[in-house]
């Protein structure tokens, strides 16, 4: 049929004709956690860490998750997000970035469910009481298996595991294909989110200042340099930590004292004209 204006075609539309799908919005959050070690003469051991929520309900009732939720039909995609990190945190001003889109058939079992993924980096002591009742931090650690990568969450009581497949990708924007080959405890493909998250920001921290985000507003060097390795999972020669972040800091007046240390200077994000 041929329409004589868009107006008359659109009141002539039916949206019923196609089958429909669900859009939802999968948050991942990371910060960094600290834990004290037995030897006072050393400083806390740092470790990046992941909010996760524990679902009370089906499908994947009592599983550890990822924050998240259902786009609203008169909601705008970048707000989804927002609603759910204040939801969650009581927050509003935390860097948020997209990350990629998720629509394997199978990935919820209730009905087609296509899901945008976002990477919040936030620092946790911001939050103080603010979560949620059934969320909590998981420290991350993992472990580079030749074509595989194990990654550990841990929350203290509680662990999980789970590993993803890497396979290398020719002639494509992004070099790997990544695939869930063994998960415990987590729900949907929410280990692919993570992994994907953790893969971003480990290449973003070399060129850009994403991991201020993540740090108090006052820190010391050593500590910085801590948060730096643990997202790479590797040790960081001195000289060459200090001349990555030359330009990034500015030395303040205060210093940090503990027992068992010597006094360090703290530093401060140098803020520049563009956000980070």
């Amino acid at each position: 049929m041929l329409y004589k204006s868009e107006e008359e075609f659109l009141k002539a539309y039916n949206p019923d004709e196609y089958e429909k799908l669900s859009m939802t919005t999968d948050i991942l959050i990371l910060s960094i956690s600290d834990e004290e070690v037995d030897n006072y003469r050393k400083s806390n051991e740092k470790y990046m860490s992941v909010l996760l929520v524990k679902r009370d309900d089906y499908p994947f009732k009592d599983k550890w998750c990822l924050p998240g939720g259902f786009l609203d039909v008169h909601e705008e995609l970048e707000d989804c997000p927002r609603r759910i990190l204040a939801r969650e945190t009581n927050l509003h001003d935390i860097y948020l970035e997209q990350l990629y889109t998720y629509g394997g058939l199978g990935r919820d079992p209730r009905m087609r469910v296509v899901s945008t993924s976002y990477m919040a980096l936030i620092d946790k002591n911001r939050l103080k009481d603010k979560l949620s009742s059934n969320a909590s931090w998981f420290n991350i650690k993992y472990f580079d298996e030749e074509d595989n990568v194990l990654v550990l969450l841990d929350n203290g009581s509680e662990t999980i595991k789970f590993k993803i497949k890497k396979t290398l990708k020719e002639m494509t924007t992004d070099r790997y294909k990544f695939e869930i080959i063994e998960n415990e405890s987590l729900a949907f493909d929410h280990p692919l989110v993570i992994w994907a998250g953790i893969e971003r920001l480990k290449n973003k921290i070399s060129y850009t200042d994403v991991v201020f985000n993540m740090m108090p507003e006052l820190f010391a060097l050593g500590d910085l340099q801590k948060v730096y390795e643990v997202i790479l999972n590797k040790k960081l020669l001195d000289p060459a930590f200090r001349r990555i972040i030359a330009d990034k800091v500015e030395k303040t007046e205060y210093v940090q004292s503990g027992a068992g240390h010597r006094p360090s200077a703290l530093f401060r994000y140098k803020k520049k004209d563009k956000e980070l």
